[in-house]
């Protein structure tokens, strides 16, 4: 997961919902263990197994507390079963009621904070996916495919939205709630939540196993996904020279075969996926089925352990169960985050290989001329000049004639530095262009393009900055 972890510096200005988000998910956790425990007293009451206690409890430390609060819980209990038997049962349920209502609350203020911490790291990594956009040199976007670079900034940008969340709840909320249940696991027995670790790693085990091939396959989706967007990008842009040359059927072959590919590796993507949930409930199943036949007979054989107690010793199973669950689910979001923000980093990484070099020069005019000297330059391996020779001087006025793909073109875009020379020199009052700032072309442009077409859309291009 090196990538995703990449896209987590990103939540560095987004630290205080973070750390807000953590404070509030160990209270929930707390909060989650003790629900359950407090159901205890309830069922005691049921059962009629409660211990009475007439002499309210001494708080002797933390070490204690556990005993404490045991005893005080024992002694406000039966002072009101001495009473009504009613009001002890409504005393109990309404602990019990609270504290899941505490739960909750800390639960939803948990998912309220880390909201913006979410929503805020994608603002800015799409900020800066489409900042890098506009600043990589055109032969970046010669080598990508449009509609691929737009299924990346979209489609994956938005896979990272769903396993962002999950990677933040495998992180903390569901890691504390099952390291709190497991202490009051303890607490009640040892001897049987050693017995029930035996079977939870195991249960994970086979769980990660399904997994292991989610980024690979997500990634084939990605990838077919940019396909056919690269060739409806294609098809909207030519439309016109499709509908003249009758080739509608062919592009529509092409469109379908993509579509079906993307098909048949979103199943298999999808297949794995759903499997966890069946999988993982089946094996939890199984744990509390294991834990009902060794606990229930330490209830009704060996007798040394309460009824009461086991039954919530269940529900605290149950309750580590579920974010069990819950992490299974989110390593599967992660393995296709991963994939997704692969494809992202690719771009954010891209080196600009145009870059003002520290020895730039600032060209505020052209001076004498512009010289073209044995020019030669390939677009993918495919020669377009060869030996190109020309001069122009300040003032002249020179005019390129040839047919489509001669190369007319490419020579402004190599006199805009959009592109390196492969061979030869290409100077600007004797200094070689790659000597020459970026910055410094927009100031020629504007001296020297005269046609009033060209002066509105330079207008056009200032107003936007």
């Amino acid at each position: 997961m090196n990538y995703f972890f990449k896209i987590l510096r990103f939540g560095i200005p987004y630290k205080r919902f973070a750390f807000l988000n953590i404070f509030f998910n160990i209270l929930y956790a707390i909060f989650s263990a003790l629900a359950y425990v407090s159901m205890i007293p309830m069922m005691q009451i049921l059962f009629g197994t409660t211990p009475k206690t007439y002499v309210p409890p001494t708080y002797e430390g933390v070490g204690q507390i556990k005993n404490y609060l045991e005893g005080f819980f024992n002694y406000k209990i039966t002072q009101y079963m001495d009473q009504d038997s009613g009001k002890a049962l409504l005393f109990v349920i309404g602990i019990v009621i609270s504290l899941f209502f505490l739960k909750n609350i800390f639960n939803y203020l948990a998912m309220f904070f880390i909201t913006f911490l979410r929503n805020g790291v994608l603002k800015d990594l799409r900020n800066e996916i489409y900042h890098k956009t506009t600043t990589l040199p055109l032969s970046f976007f010669s080598e990508k495919k449009k509609g691929d670079l737009m299924a990346r900034i979209s489609s994956d940008v938005l896979e990272l939205q769903h396993s962002f969340l999950s990677i933040l709840e495998l992180i903390v909320r569901e890691p504390l709630t099952i390291i709190f249940s497991l202490i009051v696991m303890f607490s009640f027995s040892v001897k049987l939540t050693l017995f029930v670790l035996i079977f939870i790693p195991v249960s994970g085990g086979i769980i990660s196993q399904i997994g292991k091939s989610l980024k690979r396959k997500s990634d084939r989706v990605q990838k077919e996904l940019g396909e056919f967007l690269s060739l409806l990008e294609e098809t909207l842009g030519g439309i016109k020279i499709i509908k003249a040359f009758k080739a509608e059927n062919k592009f529509i072959k092409k469109f379908r075969q993509s579509t079906d590919r993307f098909y048949d590796f979103s199943n298999k993507l999808l297949n794995r996926q759903n499997l966890a949930s069946p999988v993982s409930e089946f094996l939890g199943i199984v744990v509390i089925g294991i834990l009902l036949w060794y606990g229930g007979k330490m209830v009704l054989i060996d007798q040394t352990l309460n009824g009461a107690i086991f039954l919530s010793y269940l529900g605290l199973a149950y309750n580590i169960l579920t974010p069990a669950k819950g992490i299974s689910k989110a390593y599967y979001s992660v393995k296709k985050g991963d994939a997704a923000a692969l494809r992202i980093m690719e771009i954010l990484e891209a080196q600009d290989n145009m870059k003002d070099l520290n020895n730039s020069v600032d060209i505020k005019s052209l001076e004498n001329k512009i010289k073209f000297d044995k020019v030669s330059f390939s677009y993918d391996q495919t020669p377009v000049l060869e030996d190109f020779s020309l001069e122009i001087k300040k003032g002249q006025t020179v005019a390129l004639v040839g047919p489509s793909g001669s190369g007319k073109t490419t020579l402004a875009n190599l006199l805009n530095r959009f592109y390196d020379i492969d061979k030869g020199s290409l100077t600007l009052d004797g200094i070689p262009i790659c000597n020459v700032k970026k910055k410094s072309f927009g100031s020629v442009l504007d001296q020297y393009a005269q046609d009033p077409l060209i002066k509105s859309f330079i207008d056009k291009i200032k107003n936007t900055q």
